[in-house]
């Protein structure tokens, strides 16, 4: 059995991997050092459209992707210290034709990459790659796959709250399609979280577990006459983008910027920017404009999330509603990977981190340079 020429040279490879590895996998995110979270802040880490393939990935995948995978959380996590993760949908890529063991092997994978990360809370919602489009969208298929994801409903939604910030998810591959039963169910939770967001801004301090004081007009809450403010809502969580309605140029699509923060970060530009956003948006699938007025009326919501998309977009709705569109986080698409980090703080802000990470092709060639290293090595010590 060969030996190796320098018994010292195996120790300094593995020293040399190491960095390698860490530089390799070390998310960029413009902005300097993360700011520490005050007291009641919260920390997500939003990602989407993962595309995982569960127990039908290739040895390349498990062996090479997963592990490259597991490195980018492990150090954006480290690093930037999130409190839960989001998966804006499509943690599959073809979980509506998996059956349910298959599912099953899906999240297992997902709980592989993440290592002991996975103790954080996880919300995960539903894409279309998870539970197929309209043509095949069936209810059964929905509860059997929302079972095994944390706080899902039969319809594919949720509502829950995290350090005093509440988030509603909906099902919007749903909201995509017409008579179809899931829909109204989606619809069903719109009008009961309105409902709940306006009895407790409106009446809230006149509430009780019984019931409130003004029965009448608590009767009379209904999401087309929401009276609550825009921006008062929950952070609404979505898989497919809202629809962007014909002059509506107040977005400021940031395709590199660090760190957004409030509305403030419109700029006097706006009007170029959201043109920009709105040829971003012509290329990739959004929700209706029913849909997409019914969810800004009914929820008012604080901020949204979506997914669905090749780029990072932060875009201001006409009735000043913000959505943030988070990029694929895959190596599968043609866009560069990335995440988002949201800080919302005690004040109701909340501050936006891009996040990207290194393509494939660089990956790749970082570990065969180092296998060449690895050769003149050898050889240089024989």
């Amino acid at each position: 059995m060969a030996a190796w020429p320098n018994p010292a040279l195996p120790l300094l490879l593995v020293a040399a991997l190491l960095p390698l590895e860490d530089w390799l996998t070390t998310p960029s995110c413009p902005g300097g050092s993360p700011a520490a979270s005050a007291s009641g802040d919260l920390r997500a880490m939003m990602v989407a459209d993962l595309m995982l393939l569960g127990s039908d990935a290739s040895y390349v995948d498990r062996f090479f992707r997963d592990h490259v995978m597991s490195k980018f959380f492990a150090n954006s996590i480290k690093t930037l210290k999130p409190d839960m993760i989001v998966v804006l949908g499509d943690i599959s890529a073809e979980g509506s034709e998996l059956t349910e063991k298959k599912w099953i092997s899906v999240i297992k994978q997902f709980v592989g990459i993440l290592g002991h990360y996975s103790s954080l809370p996880i919300h995960i919602a539903l894409g279309d790659k998870d539970i197929g489009a309209c043509a095949s969208l069936d209810g059964k298929l929905v509860h059997r796959m929302a079972k095994h994801l944390p706080g899902l409903d039969s319809s594919g939604c949720a509502a829950f709250e995290i350090s005093n910030v509440s988030f509603v998810s909906l099902n919007s591959v749903a909201l995509l399609c017409g008579n179809n039963a899931l829909r109204y169910d989606v619809e069903k939770v719109m009008e009961r979280e309105s409902h709940h967001f306006q009895r407790e801004r409106l009446y809230g301090a006149e509430c009780y577990p019984l019931g409130c004081e003004k029965g009448e007009a608590f009767a009379d809450l209904s999401w087309r006459r929401n009276l609550m403010e825009s921006g008062s809502g929950p952070v609404v969580l979505l898989h497919f983008p809202l629809h962007k309605f014909d002059g509506e140029v107040t977005g400021v699509p940031t395709f590199s910027e660090g760190i957004v923060s409030d509305h403030s970060s419109v700029s006097s530009s706006s009007e170029q920017s959201g043109a920009i956003g709105r040829r971003l948006y012509d290329h990739l699938d959004t929700l209706p404009a029913n849909s997409t007025q019914y969810i800004l009326q009914a929820l008012k919501p604080r901020i949204i999330f979506s997914g669905h998309a090749d780029s990072f977009s932060d875009f201001i709705h006409a009735d000043g509603t913000r959505e943030v569109t988070v990029p694929a986080m895959t190596w599968k698409t043609r866009g560069v990977p990335g995440f988002v980090i949201a800080t919302f703080d005690a004040k109701g802000d909340v501050t936006l981190r891009f996040c990207c990470l290194a393509q494939e092709w660089l990956v790749i060639m970082g570990y065969l340079a180092f296998l060449c290293l690895t050769a003149v090595a050898i050889r240089w010590s024989n």
